[in-house]
């Protein structure tokens, strides 16, 4: 019954995009036959583009793509309600098959109740750190890593998955659109494209990855699809298209992806764990800019490999939405320390306004030494060293959609590894959940960095002992996240009197923390009957806060302005 659903979900999907109507916010589809069969259809073919029309007047340019024989068709985002035009460009103007067309549709307006059909597909507001649905409305980031879960799951796998994530307040996936190092080949034995030098692409392969992702969106999930994995080191890199691909060839198989996909709902990422810099720092930014910069499309990113820092290299182009990095998968003191202290946390505000996100912090399981706190920790000092933007989970049974008995392609073989289905009801990713739910309760989007709020820096005694403070710019709430026991001092230069709250993000509970203006300094914690931590109040003296975290684990404490 479960495959059926699924197999009816996608059925109805894709009525919907190739009826003689759209629908707002939603996929549409026209196919085109083309008066010649091309023998290299991306290369003879040097462009196809279509101009829509909205009924207000603006224009929209797009992408078509080959899909095999002589059909032709593009893919589009309908983001008004009304009447429609569109016309067709060719470079192969005597084929009148692709060159001239045009055509009107009807937009109507969308009744699936998920937010991005209702509020609109994402974009970057100027001169914000976050993103925002199309009304406006702020998104807050929650991510899972799937890379390869379109690549191998079957329907009835990739229902549950996405269902589980959807419970639990998951808003994107990432996954990968192509054979690379961690995946060599689809489920039904298929790649995207063959050869190097000169490529041909297999259109049959995306059909798999068209179902994949349209399903995401029906329920409501926002995909990140990497378009080129990167990484220039490490066993199997040669089937990584970002790594192995010359330049013009990278162009030309981007440029095929995101035509294919840019109907749905995204957000790009253009290369996956790849070096941008140095020597490879020209030919990305060229990638980047023949492929986006001449037409409309969702906001774009790029997945550094571990520890690298491209913010001032990119920041600039006009293709570039999206400040993503990764901290890896460490919870030693460098790790820890280029999280808390570098670069992201130093340059956020010296550069123009753009979300920061750290899109691959410590997978759960990893390597069977990093935990659910591990991933905490490294989650929330992501969040409090640069404006709040989102972040992404990982587990290291959930990225390669690993089953039972089965070993990680070119990655350190780890058994025991628990597979991916299980691996969804980890303490870790539960508490991403919970996170969400925390900042669903706040102005999130409104809260920026103010470490110097701390009279001293615990971490900088003990790395992981990194105390993170966000504050409103007005000072009416204050986050601080406490990783371990701890006392800690605020300036309070307002003077406010505020209310405390804790949280906990192990457990989710809330509870009040009680607040003192008593003169006498805080004192030492007890512990009450069975063993329960009796907490002291949260203690202001004139332009100090003081208090301590005496609980068995990181702890956030909320504090907002007290209101007569």
């Amino acid at each position: 019954m479960k495959i059926l659903t699924c197999v009816l979900f996608v059925f109805i999907y894709s009525l919907a995009l190739s009826s003689e109507d759209a629908t707002q916010w939603m996929k549409y589809e026209i196919s085109f036959s083309s008066e010649k069969e091309y023998a290299d259809p991306i290369y003879d073919v040097k462009d196809f583009r279509i101009t829509f029309i909205a009924p207000s007047g603006r224009e929209r340019i797009v992408r078509g793509f080959w899909d095999g024989g002589t059909t032709w068709k593009v893919r589009f985002c309908p983001d008004e309600v009304g009447a429609w035009k569109w016309k067709s460009l060719c470079t192969d103007n005597k084929n009148i098959g692709l060159h001239g067309q045009q055509g009107t549709f009807e937009c109507k307006s969308n009744d699936n109740k998920a937010s991005i059909f209702q509020k609109g597909s994402l974009i970057h507001p100027a001169g914000k750190y976050y993103l925002a649905y199309n009304d406006g409305t702020p998104f807050f980031w929650l991510a899972c890593t799937a890379w390869n879960g379109a690549l191998k799951s079957t329907d009835e796998e990739w229902e549950y998955y996405l269902d589980h994530r959807l419970k639990h307040n998951y808003k994107v996936i990432q996954l990968v659109t192509t054979e690379w190092r961690g995946c060599d080949k689809n489920a039904e034995g298929l790649t995207a494209i063959e050869g190097t030098g000169h490529i041909k692409i297999n259109p049959e392969f995306f059909k798999r990855m068209d179902r994949k992702i349209d399903e995401a969106n029906y329920k409501g999930l926002i995909v990140s699809p990497v378009i080129l994995w990167a990484l220039p080191n490490g066993k199997g890199r040669q089937l990584s298209p970002g790594y192995i691909l010359p330049l013009d060839e990278a162009v030309l198989l981007a440029k095929y992806i995101v035509a294919r996909y840019q109907g749905n709902q995204v957000v790009w990422t253009l290369g996956g764990d790849g070096k941008y810099y140095d020597d490879q720092e020209i030919k990305w930014k060229e990638i980047g800019r023949r492929v986006f910069n001449e037409i409309d499309h969702a906001p774009v990113t790029l997945h550094p490999h571990g520890s690298s820092w491209v913010g001032e290299l990119f920041v600039q182009e006009k293709w570039y939405d999206l400040m993503g990095y990764q901290s890896s998968h460490s919870n030693g003191e460098g790790t820890v320390n280029w999280i808390n202290k570098g670069p992201m946390s130093k340059m956020w505000s010296n550069l123009k306004p753009m979300p920061y996100i750290n899109m691959e912090p410590n997978y759960e399981e990893i390597g069977f030494r990093i935990t659910d706190k591990d991933v905490r920790n490294a989650s929330y000092w992501s969040l409090f060293a640069t404006p709040i933007a989102g972040i992404t989970y990982g587990a290291n049974g959930i990225w390669p959609w690993l089953r039972d008995g089965e070993s990680i392609l070119n990655h350190t073989d780890a058994p025991g590894t628990t597979n991916w289905r299980k691996s969804l009801d980890f303490p870790g990713s539960m508490q991403m959940d919970y996170l969400y739910q925390l900042m669903q309760k706040l102005e999130w989007w409104r809260f920026f960095p103010a470490n110097e709020m701390l009279a001293s820096q615990p971490g900088n005694s003990a790395y992981n002992h990194w105390v993170s403070v966000l504050k409103k710019d007005d000072h009416s709430e204050i986050l601080i996240y406490i990783p371990e026991k701890e006392t800690v001092t605020l300036f309070n230069p307002e003077g406010f009197i505020y209310d405390a709250q804790w949280f906990n993000p192990v457990t989710n509970i809330y509870f009040p923390a009680g607040m003192s203006r008593d003169p006498s300094p805080v004192q030492p914690s007890k512990t009450g009957k069975k063993g329960v931590q009796v907490t002291q109040p949260v203690h202001v003296s004139g332009i100090k806060i003081e208090f301590e975290q005496n609980f068995g684990n990181d702890m956030v404490l909320i504090l907002k302005k007290h209101m007569p």
